[in-house]
């Protein structure tokens, strides 16, 4: 039984290897850049818009909201980001419902590459809000000594981010699978919408977590910035 799309090997020569995980990886952002294209090549600003428009705005103002009740104030800055996220691994995890389509959040190197995103993102937009000596500075808190322990925390929940997301995907494969060779008609239909439903789920919490860990980091380092001495 394959447990990933990584075990899928469609090409090599010698150490260079293609595999599902990387084919359907690129096959969703192909069809996320021309879908996006597609929708957004008509945009209207009056009343009378397309249904796909709608939806676009249904989806984009629902992520903003989320990340102002979340704590960022001008989520314009970081939409572009989280906003993507949460859209690749929502519509890989949803492509499920087609045939030998394996989910590239069902391995280790996706969720890993995703997790790493955002361990870049959060000291990235903590500098650019309160700048470096201000960041840096959040390491310290609440004295010197935490120093290592908040490195260990930012690793620990990058890792955190990587294992449960593929956990999940991959065991709602795995148990699909299964479903599948022993009883092939009714339990399977009833675990692709429960998989659709909990794909659904882990999009939502990643983009949630890394949501809360950028908040964190710009809110703490405005806090520090406001606090350093102003230099004439």
């Amino acid at each position: 039984m394959k447990l990933t799309p990584d075990q899928t090997i469609l090409w090599q020569y010698g150490d260079v290897i293609i595999n599902a995980t990387l084919v359907w990886t690129w096959v969703i952002m192909l069809v996320m850049v021309i879908a996006s294209r597609l929708i957004t090549r008509n945009l209207k600003s009056d009343l009378k818009i397309s249904h796909w428009q709608c939806v676009l705005e249904m989806i984009v103002t629902g992520i903003r909201q989320q990340m102002k009740e979340i704590g960022l104030k001008e989520p314009e800055k970081y939409i572009g980001f989280l906003g993507t996220l949460f859209l690749f691994i929502a519509v890989s995890n949803l492509c499920i419902i087609f045939p030998f389509y394996e989910p590239p959040t069902s391995s280790l190197s996706t969720t890993a590459a995703l997790a790493l995103c955002v361990f870049v993102a959060v000291p990235f937009y903590g500098i650019m809000e309160g700048g470096l000596l201000a960041y840096l500075k959040t390491y310290l808190e609440p004295t010197f000594v935490m120093l290592p322990f908040n490195i260990i925390s930012e690793i620990s929940r990058t890792l955190a981010l990587a294992i449960r997301l593929f956990g999940n995907i991959m065991s709602g494969g795995v148990i699909i699978s299964i479903l599948l060779s022993v009883t092939p008609l009714f339990f399977p239909i009833i675990m692709n919408a429960l998989g659709l439903l909990t794909g659904m789920v882990q999009a939502y919490i990643f983009s949630v977590l890394a949501t809360v860990y950028i908040a964190a980091a710009t809110a703490e380092s405005l806090r520090k910035k406001k606090s350093l001495p102003q230099s004439n």
